[in-house]
């Protein structure tokens, strides 16, 4: 059996890896196109605040390590076009240029998703840089080094992320979103709003409401940003906008949602026999609300990957879906979310009902104990468990992992005021605050028959 695999990202290692353990006496040939493989995105950050100091630390594997389980790893070479009919492969070699076919018998898509660039005036301008891979990250902390003011566009993870590291490496920092607040695909307001007070308290500029229309520049780099609101001047631009998978060799031949995710089934098979994909490329089925959803995120794709190879050969483990559960610090706050927000399920017009806790996450005897905030979404009618989100000093992020669980399979808001906890003075109070969400939402008891003593 021969199997190609296009691309060596968190769910092509994934997938390569499992596979070589699982079918030793398969030949597998890997296509990755850039010099380097399975870099950890998700510590770019981490990187450009210096937080991680080696940067070979974000790469969890290599063409050698592949190369001892028996796998053939053609660095550099890009996937021209794919036939899935004839299964065959046209593959150019960056290096040198010469270009060949090669055929398989499974072919795994693991090509990821790539940063979307706006069709904006001056977008080719110098110092309007990107953020998704290792050499992104070189280039961001070489610029930076000069810039005095840095603006970063779009006000997801990656551009929180950024703006708390430029910040801390004694930058001036604008940031940029057309969405009102921060955030606002992960957490409801009263969530967001306590970062965008911290990032305030640093002088951090927010620019929210505003939509980028065009970049000036002087002497080819960058000096402006032009908004609907007005104008920011910069030396420094980081495109923080968004993903969207790198699916162009399987259009017209696989079902795709409308903005190019692969859809595969709940064993990342294709429409196409034979073809399986996995990760950032490909749509997920999204258990809060049952849809095939675009959520890329790394543990979406490492399970992905991992089923593929368990699926390979014969239908053996299915996905179980996601939540899109996330978690970020930022300063002294740590969040995590899981689920639908309150404003997402009113998106999709899901009847639902929220409860929100402010409680000390321990005994208030304790030497600390700091605050946390939960708040957990649950279905009106059914009080099915939606999505979490929690904030806190302390780290209490695990507890989101969860909920997760709970919604994962199908538990309620009531079920959830009576699961058994632990009680530790060092950790929790008798009831742990996952209860008292539980608690402060049951319902009140009808008593219709009087009580006689």
């Amino acid at each position: 059996m021969k199997i190609a695999v296009i691309g060596c990202t968190h769910a092509g290692t994934s997938a390569i890896v499992n596979t070589a353990h699982l079918y030793p006496d398969a030949e597998i040939v890997v296509y990755e196109r850039n010099d380097n493989i399975s870099f950890l995105s998700c510590g770019i950050a981490l990187y450009v605040g210096g937080v991680v100091k080696d940067p070979h630390g974000l790469f969890y594997s290599s063409p050698q390590k592949l190369d001892e389980l028996g796998v053939t790893t053609r660095m550099r070479h890009d996937i021209l076009a794919v036939d899935t009919d004839r299964k065959k492969l046209q593959v150019k070699n960056l290096d040198t240029g010469e270009t060949f076919e090669d055929t398989y018998d499974k072919l795994i898509v693991t090509t990821g998703s790539w940063p979307i660039v706006p069709k904006l005036d001056g977008i080719d301008l110098d110092n309007i840089l990107l953020c998704k891979n290792y050499n992104h990250s070189n280039t961001i902390i070489e610029k930076a080094k000069d810039a005095k003011h840095i603006t970063v566009v779009g006000a997801g993870y990656i551009g929180v992320e950024l703006v708390e590291a430029f910040e801390m490496n004694g930058k001036q920092v604008t940031l940029i979103d057309s969405a009102d607040r921060i955030l606002n695909k992960y957490l409801d307001p009263e969530f967001s709003g306590k970062i965008e007070d911290s990032f305030r308290e640093k002088g951090i500029e927010m620019a929210l409401g505003q939509t980028v229309k065009a970049f000036e520049g002087t002497d080819g780099k960058v000096s402006k940003v032009i908004t609907d609101q007005g104008e920011i001047v910069t030396d420094l631009v980081i495109l923080c906008i968004g993903f969207r998978p790198n699916t162009e060799l399987l259009k017209g031949q696989v079902d795709m949602l409308p903005n190019g995710a692969i859809v595969v089934d709940s064993y990342m098979q294709t429409s196409k026999e034979d073809v399986f994909a996995a990760g950032d490329c490909c749509s997920v089925l999204y258990n809060p609300t049952g849809k095939t959803m675009y959520i890329p995120l790394a543990t979406n794709a490492v399970r992905m990957g991992t089923l593929v190879a368990r699926n390979l050969v014969k239908r053996t483990t299915p996905y179980m879906g996601t939540q899109g559960t996330s978690g970020l610090k930022i300063y002294e706050h740590n969040i995590a979310s899981t689920g639908l927000t309150e404003g997402a399920a009113k998106d999709e017009e899901i009847a639902i009902e929220a409860v929100t806790i402010h409680d000390h996450y321990r005994p208030e005897f304790m030497p600390t104990a700091e605050e946390v905030t939960l708040k957990v979404v649950y279905d009106r009618d059914t009080r099915r468990l939606l999505g979490a989100q929690v904030i806190s000093r302390a780290d209490l992020t695990q507890s989101i992992n969860t909920l997760s669980v709970c919604i994962q399979n199908r538990m309620t808001i009531d079920q959830l005021a009576f699961v058994d906890f632990f009680f530790q003075p060092h950790y929790n109070k008798p009831w742990n605050y996952l209860n008292s969400a539980g608690l402060q939402a049951l319902p009140p008891i009808e008593v219709n028959t009087p009580m006689h003593v």
